[in-house]
């Protein structure tokens, strides 16, 4: 299915040379996300996004009715979630100007999951801890061009490019946690959230 994925996509979106590559990326995410599901007690699948506020919906490729209200969920086309997503989460956290591959998808998925604004300040976090230098970065969600430079350089070394990662998944897990304990109601997509935390 992966392989699909992947054929489907170097047909219908690019990526700049020496960069991460949404493609790649979206391979990762749609595995993850998976097809239809229009369960009644997912709040992503109503407009209002709480179950039983607005119009009850479904998600598709990890497209869902509480943030696209206006889509045809169950029609929707890999190709269409693929633009949605470049759009709406790659685009904004410019991560086709990271060097690692890895590290832009694990922004990607973390956003895809968590919200762009949520993984621009896990992102932040990590960099605030990582730098070094007694300099924070705001920690609003905005990645700025200062960020990507930063991240670039500090990650070129393995040994950095790992330590990076491991904090970005355990800002992840810690956010999973989070929504769990403050709404146990969640706990049954746990084990879900937790597939997405590689360590």
């Amino acid at each position: 299915m992966r392989i699909i994925f992947a054929l489907f996509f170097a047909l219908t979106l690019s990526a700049p040379a020496f960069a991460a590559d949404i493609q790649k990326s979206l391979t990762v995410v749609f595995g993850h996300e998976g097809g239809l599901q229009c369960d009644r007690n997912d709040p992503g699948n109503w407009t209002g996004g709480k179950v039983g506020v607005g119009r009850h919906g479904c998600t598709k490729y990890g497209i869902a009715t509480n943030t696209y209200p206006l889509e045809d969920i169950r029609h929707l086309t890999l190709k269409r979630a693929g633009e949605l997503y470049k759009r709406d989460f790659w685009n904004p956290l410019h991560l086709s100007e990271l060097k690692s591959q890895g590290i832009a998808t694990e922004i990607f998925d973390t956003a895809v999951n968590c919200g762009v604004g949520m993984s621009g300040r896990i992102v932040q976090r990590v960099c605030n801890h990582l730098n070094g230098r007694g300099k924070d970065y705001p920690v609003n969600g905005r990645i700025d061009a200062e960020t990507v430079r930063w991240i670039n350089q500090y990650t070129r070394p393995r040994p950095n490019r790992v330590r990076f990662y491991k904090l970005l998944n355990g800002y992840q897990l810690g956010r999973y946690l989070d929504i769990v304990d403050k709404n146990p109601r969640m706990d049954k997509y746990l084990n879900s959230w937790l597939g997405r935390v590689n360590w």
